[in-house]
């Protein structure tokens, strides 16, 4: 039996469950330890392209797509699993263009499309907040903080990022975002530290992660992933904000220290970069291995450890030390896990 097509991958805000969207449908899976919570079948819900928990409520974000979607790519469905009856979509966003990603949070919901971000109070009383333009965004990049009311999007120029404090804005009133160039080349990965205090970029050429103060846009460090260039799939702080995990299809996860910077291995060399400066490249203090060219999320687990899931289906733990040994504590195939559908 061949295994589904899986469309996306996402850990919750807590990062102690995943969400497996793909052409049989909708699974989510706790991690600690690795069981199944949910399976929806394609016969029910169709193919999808996105899902998104919000924590560990009963409350899922789905937008159809894939190979036999039951619902149009344009619209965003919010499941509420305590329903007992068959209808157990609590709301429904529909949009003019298809959606590209979702993010959830316990007050507001996030629509991420091609060219707009829009943002809609949630789940009781849902009403349409704000509007954001964003760049050409394809691959739907939008993060926010778990604690305060920040949001960060691709900018109108190239490489560059759009910070929003929501709560320095009313709905209706015209925002004027805070810019960061973070990159010379197109976004490729975005990632924000639970308090919306720190942000992480990488760009499409994929050698570097930059991370940036995010409340005067200083670069606080630059991190090396790799001197070739790379497609970069996930980057993820620690709950901490201590360290940050970036997995890329080269198969390998970097773990790189952030707050104690000097844990970082460094080059033997220095190099100009495009900010003008001479800085050392800082190289992860850790790494370990996953199958090459197979999109990965990756995220922090209990202690110092690093979970990696990856589109093949498989699941790899390992633990780290910060004198930058890594060990091997789980694998597993968690699309063989479970059978029962709902």
């Amino acid at each position: 039996m061949s295994k589904p097509v899986i469309n996306n991958l996402r850990f919750n805000q807590d990062h102690g469950c995943f969400s497996c969207a793909s052409d049989t449908g909708l699974r989510l899976f706790n991690i600690e330890p690795l069981t199944e919570k949910l399976n929806v079948g394609k016969e029910n819900i169709g193919s999808i392209s996105h899902a998104e928990m919000l924590f560990r409520t009963n409350l899922i974000g789905i937008v159809g797509g894939g190979s036999c979607p039951k619902f149009a790519d344009n619209t965003v469905l919010i499941r509420d699993e305590s329903q007992k009856s068959e209808r157990k979509f609590a709301l429904e966003y529909i949009f003019s263009q298809p959606v590209m990603n979702i993010r959830m949070k316990r007050n507001k919901l996030f629509c991420v499309l091609r060219n707009e971000i829009h943002v809609f109070s949630f789940p009781n009383n849902s009403t349409h907040l704000y509007s954001f333009r964003t760049r050409d965004n394809f691959k739907g990049l939008c993060e926010i903080s778990t604690l305060r009311e920040v949001v960060v999007f691709p900018g109108h120029k190239c490489g560059s990022v759009e910070v929003v404090d929501l709560e320095k804005v009313q709905p209706g009133q015209s925002v004027c975002p805070v810019m960061i160039s973070a990159h010379q080349n197109e976004l490729a990965s975005l990632a924000l530290n639970q308090s919306g205090s720190i942000l992480a970029t990488a760009s499409r050429k994929g050698t570097l992660i930059r991370v940036f103060n995010v409340y005067n846009k200083q670069l606080l460090v630059e991190l090396r992933r790799g001197s070739d260039t790379a497609t970069l799939y996930c980057i993820s702080f620690s709950h901490d904000s201590a360290f940050l995990c970036a997995s890329s299809d080269k198969g390998t996860v970097h773990i790189f220290a952030i707050e104690d910077t000097t844990l970082n291995k460094r080059s033997t060399f220095k190099k100009m970069g495009f900010l003008g400066q001479y800085g050392e490249s800082q190289w992860g203090l850790a790494n370990f291995t996953v199958p090459a060219e197979c999109a990965c999320i990756c995220a922090f687990g209990s202690g110092n450890s690093v979970v990696a899931v990856c589109v093949d289906g498989t699941f790899h733990k390992y633990s780290f030390t910060t004198s930058g040994s890594c060990n091997r504590e789980a694998y597993n195939i968690f699309l063989d896990i479970g059978d029962d559908m709902y």
